[in-house]
């Protein structure tokens, strides 16, 4: 299983794997995509392996690997503290479980996260840098940091997704609508790895992931740049509740069938029908959300 295993390890594996050589540029949303594994994280293990050699980083233009890995490499790498991701993604989704259950105040120091969790002050800046990027909390003017208090309830997400009611299904009617054949192409292999043992076996970060790129990927295909900017900040808001969510697993399968058929009457120009599918398919989440809003609650 995937998150049994470090995200540098993985990226260690797949320079061998594909006999890359040195030179190989590695670009963020491909390794996401790959890996299905969101780019934070993703980010993180690539400057961990930038530190251990293993990459090198060319300003603006990111990393690069620095020499091809043979067998040796490999298992030389298993001794170089490629678990540093993984303790800051467990750290992340501890306090926002914590943070959930009502256990951590609005208002916290750096210091109160670094000897709660056992930080190093890398581990500690990743953790922080994370969640501030995906926006649930803030630096305060001055000192300390401060949670987002509407990130925190079953009605937030709620709220979210009756907002991406209104919009969603009003995008796929956008006039030129296109959705390019490979990104369907591959919003369907997503799905279909799903439906192929993927419920079970990925991650929080993976599944979240997987419904971000099927969303946006469909209101991008407007062309509607307000749309998309709107989706794209909703998602962010929401990524905390949704995280929580996934406790609740059951649903998965018939989102990814939903989903199918949305993309199949994409594909056939049927953006009406499309459109009415996926109105149908975001209210039914919201009646759901609202049957496991014990999961959210404190």
């Amino acid at each position: 299983m995937k998150s049994e295993r470090s995200i540098a390890t993985q990226i260690v594996d797949l320079i061998q794997a594909e006999a890359m050589p040195a030179g190989q540029h590695l670009p963020a949303q491909m390794l996401a995509e790959k890996l299905r594994i969101s780019r934070s994280p993703i980010n993180e293990a690539l400057a961990l392996l930038h530190e251990k050699g293993i990459l090198v980083r060319e300003r603006n233009r990111g990393y690069f690997v620095a020499k091809p890995l043979s067998s040796a490499d490999v298992n030389a790498t298993r001794t170089l503290d490629l678990d540093e991701t993984d303790i800051v993604t467990r750290t992340y989704f501890q306090i926002a479980d914590d943070l959930l259950r009502g256990e951590l105040p609005g208002e916290f120091s750096e210091q109160l996260i670094r000897t709660r969790y056992g930080l190093t002050t890398t581990q500690l800046g990743a953790v922080l840098g994370r969640i501030r990027e995906e926006g649930w909390a803030t630096r305060k003017p001055g000192y300390g940091w401060q949670f987002s208090s509407m990130l925190t309830t079953p009605d937030s997400l709620i709220q979210t997704y009756r907002l991406r009611l209104a919009l969603e299904p009003a995008a796929l009617l956008e006039p030129g609508y296109t959705l390019d054949p490979k990104v369907l192409e591959r919003l369907r292999a997503a799905e279909q790895h799903l439906l192929d043992g993927g419920i079970e076996t990925d991650t929080p970060d993976q599944l979240h992931e997987r419904g971000v790129r099927f969303h946006e990927s469909l209101v991008e295909a407007s062309g509607n740049p307000f749309f998309v900017d709107t989706m794209r900040r909703v998602t962010r808001v929401r990524r905390l509740l949704s995280y929580r969510s996934m406790q609740d697993r059951t649903r998965y399968k018939p989102h990814a069938d939903q989903h199918l058929e949305i993309l199949e009457l994409l594909a056939r120009e049927r953006n009406e029908e499309a459109s009415a599918l996926l109105q149908a398919h975001l209210q039914h989440t919201i009646d759901a959300i609202g049957k496991i809003a014990g999961i959210l609650r404190p």
